[in-house]
C-alpha cells in the first residue's frame, strides 16, 4: 500500500477545484454543491469552505443520496440509507456541482443523475471528484478533478479524510489475485 496522495496534496486539490467552479460559474452564487455520501458528502463541505473564504459568499451545499438507484442492489448486500439534503435554495435553474472521492466505473453518477433528476431540474448539472482514476464503463467526464491517477484493475484506491478516519490520505493498494 503506497499513499498516492497526502494530505497537503489533497488540501491543494480542494482549492484548485474551489476556484475552477468560481471560475467556471462566474463566482458562487447560483452554485449548488451536492455530495455523494460517504465521503463526497465530506468533501463539498470542504469545497464550501473553500469557496466561501474566496468569494466571501456562502455556497449552497448538501447531499444526494444514491442508494436506491444503483445499479448493482441485488448484487451487494443491503445497505441503509444515507440523508438526502437539499439546500433551502433547492436545484432548480442553479448550476449543481456532485462531489465524489473516486470517479471509477461512473455507475455511481449515472445513479446521481438519476437521483438528482428526482429532486429537479438544475440548469447545469457538473462533476467534481478529488481522484479520476479511469477504467470507465460509461460515457461520463469529471469537469474538475484533484488528482488524474491511472489504475490497474488489480488496484484500489482508498480515500481516508479526517472527518472520518482521523487523516487525510489518498491510498493506493494491490489487490491480491
Amino acid at each position: 500500500m503506497s499513499i498516492a496522495l497526502p494530505a497537503p496534496d489533497i488540501s491543494r486539490a480542494i482549492t484548485r477545484i474551489a476556484h475552477e467552479i468560481c471560475e467556471r460559474n462566474s463566482g458562487s452564487q447560483l452554485v449548488t454543491l451536492l455530495g455523494i455520501p460517504t465521503r463526497g458528502a465530506h468533501l463539498a463541505q470542504r469545497l464550501a469552505a473553500e469557496i466561501e473564504s474566496i468569494t466571501g459568499n456562502s455556497v449552497e451545499c448538501g447531499t444526494l443520496d444514491i442508494t436506491m438507484h444503483r445499479d448493482d442492489l441485488r448484487l451487494r448486500a443491503p445497505r441503509a440509507l444515507a440523508p438526502t439534503s437539499i439546500p433551502p435554495l433547492g436545484v432548480e435553474d442553479r448550476h449543481v456541482v456532485l462531489v465524489d472521492d473516486v470517479l471509477f466505473s461512473g455507475r455511481t453518477i449515472r445513479a446521481a443523475l438519476d437521483a438528482l433528476g428526482e429532486v429537479g431540474r438544475p440548469k447545469t448539472v457538473q462533476l467534481a471528484v478529488l481522484v479520476d482514476r479511469g477504467h470507465r464503463q460509461l460515457p461520463i467526464k469529471a469537469d474538475y478533478v484533484g488528482k488524474n491517477l491511472p489504475t490497474s484493475p488489480q488496484q484500489i484506491i482508498k480515500v481516508h479524510l479526517s472527518e472520518l478516519d482521523g487523516v487525510d490520505e489518498v491510498l493506493l493498494e494491490e489487490v491480491a489475485g
